[in-house]
């Protein structure tokens, strides 16, 4: 057995418990949770809207009569003195509890700081789930407050809040998108009385009208509502009617998502306000992590069912895809796939390396988008599958999926434990033309070996037993096993019932060709308790055990706290069956092993950051979204690199896990 520890990185400088290293000004401050909200909004201005760190003061103090108030985030034009005269942006920020209405804490505060201060012309209030923007207008005497979209960039273009341009969209930032995106949930749930789930399922309508729109090139953007649309009915009707032009679109180019009849159900009001908050993004190109994390948190959030659904941690779903080390052209399934999350991040690692291709063959950037995009579609047709008996996450995996490079091709809802007899018609059709083969052909589970990568976490749990007598006839971990002196057979009786994640590990090895790998989460009583050895010696039987990671307790709190493992597991060959056969033992081989011992998350589902020896969090110098150093300017313009604001680092085992088992595997020969 080969056993691997993860290393960890040297530590730069440290942090007491409880506190934060504030990104603008590197002051040490209580870490809460107006200061999560404060802190991302920060990253925010430097990073999506450009401003320099020289330019915004935190905490800054106002004199208001005869009192002396602080203001969360004061921000300065380039160049001024930072003076009360010359405060330009006023931001308040707040604990997401706190709304707007607040008599101490809420708008009215902003505005009345906004009032003391002769020169300041915008305004922003945030607790992370609202969001109000003010613009101080004097006409003839009078303050009038505009309400914006939102503050503007550092270059002062306002034509740019009301209607951006494709070159203008911002790259999301850390948790900024996810701040978004339950903004505009929160607003269509109070604005237009909808449930949560209805309420997601209108927001969805509205981020593939935004996604199509961002890929209309060379068009002019027409997702956007201008401040001034939004002030009246009319603009907002003419919003709606704008979007309903777009959505008639998605609806063509989507119709195994959105029927025909499909209709934007929005108040135009509220339209108009979600269009407003979202256009400045460029959801096509903000980084793969911090989408998935802003969508699957607000899926979770509204469609999280009952079926033993715990969603998998990003971290670890990529632990498991990178160990899987998947190639262009190997067919890829998730057959319990939920929110389509390994799904996302395997598709993104062979886009990767397809952009990585194109680059060597010296394709120009203009063209490298434009062959990578057909390459895209044509791969993710051709090598990505899902399956899921929830048909809301079906479609919140497409969204999924399109929203990370328009790969929604085979995600489809079927109970992927059924006997392939009992498959829907449409499911069997779809997959059979998928794979490039005749329906009929996929009539016994003897017959469903296509795939070549598998990675999934399937449901499981003691309330979701298996009891179809068909369902369960189809795996020999579906029938009775017996234990004779040391030694598990098989009998000809059927289980009355099974649990289902032991039946998905069956199931996955049939979806596999031989040689094929997968990786999936289970349940450490399958790896360890005496009742269950049956199972463990059908894997030994049928499989090579590539590699075993027992994850952290708190791997899936603050849901659910079974202890889980992801297993790695390559199915074996008729050849390697026979010859074990014959010499009556399982062949000898290394297996990779590592635990983890930190998972980024403590049992409350709060983020754990790295610590020295005396229990310190450490912080280290970051990087940008695009993994660049930020830069500042000389008085002539030069670019000038400076040193980037330290942040904390998230104690995270499964990135170290991942690479020593790639290193690991170029010791082995697996034959992949």
């Amino acid at each position: 057995m080969a056993q691997a520890e993860p290393t960890k990185k040297t530590n730069i400088s440290t942090i007491p418990e409880g506190k934060i290293c504030d990104f603008i000004d590197q002051k040490i401050r209580n870490d809460t949770p107006e200061e999560y909200v404060r802190q991302n909004i920060e990253r925010r201005l430097v990073l999506e809207l450009d401003f320099k760190p020289e330019q915004i003061e935190i905490e800054f103090t106002i004199v208001m009569g005869s009192a002396k108030k602080r203001v969360d985030i004061v921000i300065f034009k380039e160049g001024d003195q930072h003076t009360q005269e010359n405060a330009w942006i006023f931001i308040e920020c707040k604990r997401d509890s706190v709304e707007p209405s607040n008599n101490k804490d809420g708008v009215d505060q902003l505005k009345s700081y906004l009032s003391a201060c002769p020169n300041a012309e915008w305004g922003m209030w945030t607790n992370g789930r609202h969001k109000e923007v003010y613009r101080k207008v004097n006409v003839g005497g009078k303050v009038i407050w505009e309400e914006p979209n939102d503050i503007p960039s550092a270059d002062g273009d306002l034509a740019e809040i009301n209607r951006p341009s494709r070159d203008k969209l911002k790259h999301a930032t850390d948790d900024n998108l996810l701040f978004s995106f339950k903004i505009c949930h929160n607003h269509i749930y109070v604005t237009d009385g909808l449930q949560k789930q209805p309420a997601f399922f209108e927001l969805l309508k509205v981020i593939f009208c935004k996604i199509s729109d961002e890929r209309n090139i060379p068009n002019d953007l027409e997702f956007y509502a201008t401040s001034e649309e939004k002030g009246n009915q009319d603009g907002r009707l003419t919003v709606k009617r704008r979007l309903g032009k777009i959505f008639d679109a998605v609806k063509k180019r989507y119709p195994s998502i959105f029927d025909e009849n499909d209709q934007i159900k929005l108040q135009p009001r509220s339209l108009a306000y979600i269009v407003g908050e979202l256009q400045r993004y460029s959801f096509l190109d903000t980084n793969i992590d911090v989408k998935g994390k802003a969508y699957e948190e607000l899926v979770g959030a509204n469609l999280r069912g009952d079926r033993g659904e715990f969603f998998t941690p990003r971290n670890v779903q990529r632990m498991a895809v990178q160990m899987l080390d998947i190639r262009p052209g190997e067919k890829v399934l998730d057959p319990a796939c939920g929110t389509g999350g390994f799904l996302v991040i395997a598709m993104n690692i062979v886009i990767d390396q397809l952009r990585e291709g194109f680059r060597k063959q010296g394709v120009s950037s203009d063209g490298m988008r434009q062959a990578l995009s057909e390459r895209v579609k044509e791969v993710a047709s051709q090598s990505f599958f899902g399956f899921d008996i929830n048909p809301d996450l079906v479609k919140a995996t497409k969204m999924n999926m399109v929203m990370n490079n328009d790969g929604s091709g085979n995600i489809l809802r079927q109970d992927s434990l059924l006997h392939p007899h009992e498959w829907d018609t449409k499911f069997k059709t779809d997959l059979a033309d998928a794979l490039g083969i005749k329906s009929s052909e996929l009539r016994r589970h003897e017959d469903l070996s296509h795939f070549d990568v598998i990675a999934t976490n399937p449901p499981f749990g003691a309330k979701l037993p298996v009891k179809d007598r068909a369902t369960l006839s189809q795996f020999k971990l579906g029938h009775i096993w017996e234990e004779k002196e040391g030694v598990w057979r098989m009998t000809d009786q059927i289980a009355t019932s099974a649990p289902p994640e032991i039946l998905f590990i069956e199931r996955c090895w049939q979806f596999l060709r031989p040689g094929g790998r997968m990786a999936i989460v289970l349940p450490d009583a399958i790896l360890g308790a005496p009742g269950l050895g049956y199972v463990r010696h059908w894997i030994l039987e049928t499989c090579r055990v590539v590699a075993s990671i027992d994850l952290h307790p708190d791997t899936f709190q603050p849901r659910n706290g079974t202890q889980t493992s992801v297993l790695v597991l390559q199915r074996k060959t008729e050849r390697e069956i026979n010859l074990e056969t014959k010499q009556q033992g399982i062949s000898d081989y290394d297996i990779f092993m590592a635990q983890v011992d930190a998972i980024g998350h403590d049992k409350r589902g709060n983020t754990v950051f790295r610590r020295n020896s005396d229990g310190e969090e450490i912080i280290v110098p970051p990087h940008d979204h695009n993994n660049v150093t930020i830069l500042d300017r000389t008085a002539n313009g030069e670019a000038n690199a400076r040193p980037a604001p330290k942040q904390k680092v998230i104690d995270d085992d499964t990135p170290f896990i991942a690479n020593d088992f790639i290193e690991w595997k170029k010791q082995v020969v697996l034959g992949w």
